[in-house]
């Protein structure tokens, strides 16, 4: 009887003794893993406070100073940590087949400059007076975004990783019909950073949407016949390594991803193609152009034409492009 009532009916402070017991190892996991929530979140934002004072430090300098600075920066990237070089040179390699060993060297060392350039600009947008933007930047063929929105089209717009993106939502400066301008960014892995080129991204007030929330918001924003512009910068690595759609780019065959064609056809959506050039140091000229496929047949057209107007585009200058980005990885 005694063990009987030992094993099947334990008293009330044996029963509550082996709750606390089974109890305890959640609550130091739920106690362990808050402290580590908080301890995470205060890194962020240490990280952020860093970053911040970083890029508001570089900002706040003259632009004299800061193409100094970009020059160290370059000898670093290029000399020091070697940035990629493998990448370059294979991609550039294989892009150019017909070049010499020295015309390869000096793509990738005007490559190095531009990148080392778009650093401290890209810094520099945290303050910087629309009277030195209006200086450095230069628009042509704005009036043809007003005229489509004129025309009931929400308008596309495509560019690529070329001399400095990030200063290009400063065409908004030169448009008067679209009440929303908009940019497609992939968030980055350090939500910090993300966090900062969030707030950098913000100088010309576009609404930057996160990929996954292009569709919704774009054909929301038809729907309440909402004039906008949108950008892509549509030369990034497609996500899978198995694409039904892919073209020939640099000489290379190329997956893509014709998203921002898709979800353009849903709104009745113009699309044109911002071809940039530099015109001397942080001084650039975008053209605004229609992208006029050769075909309509086939899939994707808008897309491929795009392509090859950024080949052109490229090749007219290659040490701008990014060149240090996995682009062929699945190769």
């Amino acid at each position: 009887m005694v063990q009987a009532t030992e094993v099947g009916h334990s008293s009330p402070a044996v029963h509550s003794q082996t709750r606390s017991e089974i109890c305890e190892p959640e609550h130091r996991c739920n106690t362990t893993c808050s402290a580590t929530n908080t301890q995470d979140i205060m890194r962020e934002k240490l990280k952020y406070a860093l970053y911040r004072v970083l890029f508001t430090t570089l900002a706040l300098l003259p632009f004299r100073v800061l193409y100094c600075i970009s020059d160290g920066v370059r000898m670093i990237l290029q000399h020091v940590m070697k940035y990629r070089r493998g990448v370059i040179r294979m991609n550039l390699r294989n892009s150019f087949p017909e070049k010499t060993d020295e015309e390869l060297r000096e793509i990738e060392q005007d490559f190095y400059k531009q990148f080392a350039d778009n650093i401290v600009e890209t810094a520099k947008l945290l303050h910087i007076s629309d009277k030195q933007v209006d200086r450095r930047i230069k628009v042509e063929c704005g009036e043809i975004v007003d005229r489509l929105i004129e025309e009931g089209h929400p308008v596309v717009m495509y560019l690529g990783h070329y001399a400095n993106w990030e200063y290009v939502p400063a065409v908004v400066r030169h448009f008067s019909k679209p009440r929303l301008c908009a940019q497609v960014y992939k968030p980055l892995h350090d939500k910090a950073f993300d966090r900062l080129m969030l707030k950098v991204r913000s100088r010309f007030n576009p609404v930057s949407l996160p990929q996954e929330r292009v569709f919704r918001t774009m054909v929301r924003w038809h729907r309440d016949n909402v004039p906008f512009i949108i950008g892509f910068v549509a030369d990034h690595r497609s996500n899978s390594s198995v694409s039904h759609h892919a073209t020939t780019f640099l000489g290379q065959h190329t997956p893509f991803n014709p998203g921002g064609e898709e979800i353009g056809k849903h709104v009745n959506a113009a699309y044109l193609y911002l071809d940039m050039e530099k015109t001397g140091r942080g001084h650039y000229r975008m053209t605004l152009k229609p992208i006029k496929p050769r075909s309509l047949e086939g899939d994707s057209p808008y897309t491929r034409r795009y392509y090859e107007m950024l080949e052109e585009t490229i090749r007219r200058r290659p040490g701008l492009w990014l060149w240090s980005h996995r682009r062929w990885l699945y190769q």
